[in-house]
């Protein structure tokens, strides 16, 4: 939130002496404050800056990008969307869950744990605190409740989402820490599985918070507008009730509850707005949502991790964390190089005809879009039809980056090509001219960009998914074809590379939405429509379903999700290693357990919990 977070490291660090846990259920007290000087309408404000500050804490004692709500080490690294970059021996546990050669003791999922258990803590402190001083807070009038029942609701959520943030990862088979547990300890150990040894699966404690905050808070905030509305927290619960209808592999206390899903969706497409007012759309050009002040109130954006440049602070204004994934000198600042796009992603994009992706897996067999000369200079086939959201999402060389420069070498843009292929993250980097108060010069990664959790686009995808699993894919198409209509809408054109001033060029976007073609594109690109025979069935609609989730949400943290709880992890991610390995060596004898719809419960918090806490089914 654009005015709550210049204030949040600060009363991150406070509120932390409380009961805050850096290692999930151990206290590591700083002393600096103590609960009664929390006591109050302004004490309870400080402590939900602190609480929301947590949604985009990635400084060094939360691990980094390890724990970062971006997931990309999660969704789109192990997801194959992206390479992890840098150079091989470069953070090994990192490379151990990109080539699928993890165990239950890597460091990554483990800090993942601690923070969002963190994040849990911090909300249970704000209804703890508000809770002893309920009279006083609830004569106080909020933006259409009172002020207690809007703080407990945002508490509520917040301590819904973190729990799900470990669910996703691990498994709804995790401990569920309330505001009573903690009261009775300030290290609560809270058990997985019941008296009997069986699972306690936490997707109904997770949907009641939810279900609070979307009943309790209001429409729209007047102020500290990166707060969380009705409608953010109507989108997390139709998510949250969305995973637990999908298949995983019977292991995971799924249920049924794609008609619930719907109903809240109805609602929220229905009725949902930002805290500007403006009625959910999706923002005019796919672009714009990735520019630093342009993104951040187009009305697609339903839940967002707002960002703001507070002086030279970098921790509060890189939610992938300082520097690890900006490029080693080409952008004049340094940076180490981490997530780079995978081949596959890129390939992925290249379309038919029609503007169609080639969704029976042809674009494997064409060649690399991009590939070394014999000097080691890296050349783009730019003539080759391509989706126009592929050069809004990766950087290729020979390709506009943002407005920087055109890339036409290695150096200062890939650590080591033979790690990570011979592509760029774009969609976080920010622009050259987000300076002053929209970035930091001195740091590649830092600005004011925000971080789109949810997004009007993925509202619609999720609906048209509900809408398929109900017996509807014929409907499903409308809302699968709207997000794709969209693309049509711009595209990146061609530059000079020295001034980046538009120039001319032969190609074009092939727009076959509106029968029409735009010249001086900076490649070829194409977009159609699926034709209506395309979601004739069940199977032909989830196929597209599927696919424009990849493309629309590429390197945003959610393949890798959406591939376990779909059920086709080890089938994707086993084609994934075979394409890849055709370039990167280090995925030759990568292997996807069909196993492994979660990850191992980390084993260091297993010990920790003296028999309280069981691995998961999957990892047994």
């Amino acid at each position: 939130m654009k005015r709550i977070f210049i204030y949040a490291a600060m009363f991150a660090a406070a509120i932390g002496g409380m009961t805050s846990c850096s290692d999930f259920l151990e206290v590591n007290p700083v002393g600096k404050v103590s609960e009664p000087d929390f006591l109050s309408q302004d004490g309870v404000d400080k402590l939900l800056t602190g609480m929301y500050a947590k949604l985009n804490s990635t400084d060094a004692n939360d691990g980094y990008f390890r724990s970062t709500l971006t997931n990309y080490v999660y969704g789109d690294v192990m997801g194959g969307s992206a390479n992890k970059g840098s150079t091989f021996g470069d953070q090994p546990d990192f490379t151990s869950l990109e080539t699928y050669t993890f165990a239950s003791d890597n460091s990554y999922p483990e800090t993942k744990w601690s923070h969002s258990y963190d994040g849990v803590f911090f909300a249970n402190n704000v209804i703890k605190v508000a809770d002893q001083i309920k009279d006083e807070l609830s004569a106080i009038k909020g933006e259409s409740k009172d002020y207690y029942t809007e703080t407990i609701a945002q508490a509520r959520f917040i301590r819904g989402f973190f729990h799900f943030e470990v669910v996703k990862l691990f498994g709804a088979a995790v401990p569920y820490v309330d505001d009573v547990a903690m009261k009775e300890n300030v290290n609560p150990k809270v058990s997985n599985v019941d008296e009997s040894g069986n699972y306690i699966y936490i997707w109904d404690k997770i949907i009641e918070d939810l279900q609070f905050a979307y009943d309790n808070l209001p429409d729209t905030w007047a102020t500290d507008k990166g707060r969380i509305n009705k409608w953010a927290a109507a989108a997390m619960l139709a998510k949250v009730k969305m995973y637990q209808s999908s298949p995983y592999n019977g292991k995971n206390g799924t249920q049924n509850r794609w008609a619930e899903v719907k109903s809240i969706l109805d609602d929220v497409m229905a009725n949902g707005k930002d805290n500007n007012g403006t009625k959910f759309r999706l923002a005019d050009t796919y672009e714009e949502l990735y520019i630093a002040g342009e993104g951040d109130w187009t009305g697609e954006s339903v839940f967002d991790v707002q960002a703001v440049v507070t002086g030279t602070v970098e921790q509060t204004s890189s939610i992938n964390g300082p520097w690890h994934i900006g490029f080693n000198g080409a952008l004049g600042t340094g940076g180490w190089g981490f997530y780079q796009p995978s081949y596959e992603l890129v390939n992925s994009h290249i379309v038919d005809e029609n503007g169609l992706p080639e969704m029976d897996g042809s674009y494997k067999k064409q060649p690399s879009l991009s590939s070394l000369d014999e000097n080691k200079i890296p050349h783009t086939d730019l003539a080759v039809y391509t989706d126009p959201r592929l050069d809004v999402t990766t950087g290729r060389f020979e390709t506009p980056y943002w407005d920087w420069t055109i890339p036409a070498v290695l150096d200062g843009w890939v650590r080591d090509v033979s790690n990570g292929g011979l592509y760029l993250n774009k969609k976080t980097i920010p622009r050259k001219a987000d300076k002053g108060s929209l970035s930091i010069s001195t740091v590649t990664c830092s600005t004011a960009k925000n971080f789109h959790l949810v997004r009007y686009a993925d509202v619609l995808l999720w609906y048209a998914e509900a809408l398929i699993e109900l017996g509807q894919p014929q409907e499903a198409g409308k809302y699968i074809n709207q997000v794709r209509a969209r693309a049509a809408n711009g595209f990146v054109k061609a530059a000079d590379p020295t001034t980046m001033a538009e120039t001319t060029s032969a190609y074009v976007l092939d727009d076959k939405v509106h029968g029409e073609k735009k010249a001086n594109a900076a490649a070829n690109y194409r977009i159609g429509l699926y034709p209506d025979s395309q979601f004739s069935t069940k199977e032909k609609a989830t196929q597209a379903l599927r696919w424009e989730r990849k493309i629309e949400m590429a390197l945003e943290g959610h393949r890798w999700y959406d591939l376990v709880r779909w059920g086709i992890a080890s089938e994707e991610l086993n084609s994934f290693v075979k394409y890849e390995a055709q370039y990167l060596s280090k995925y030759a004898n990568s292997v996807y357990n069909e196993k492994w719809v979660t990850l191992p419960i980390p084993h260091n918090q297993i010990l920790k919990m003296d028999g309280l806490l069981v691995q998961n089914e999957n990892w047994k």
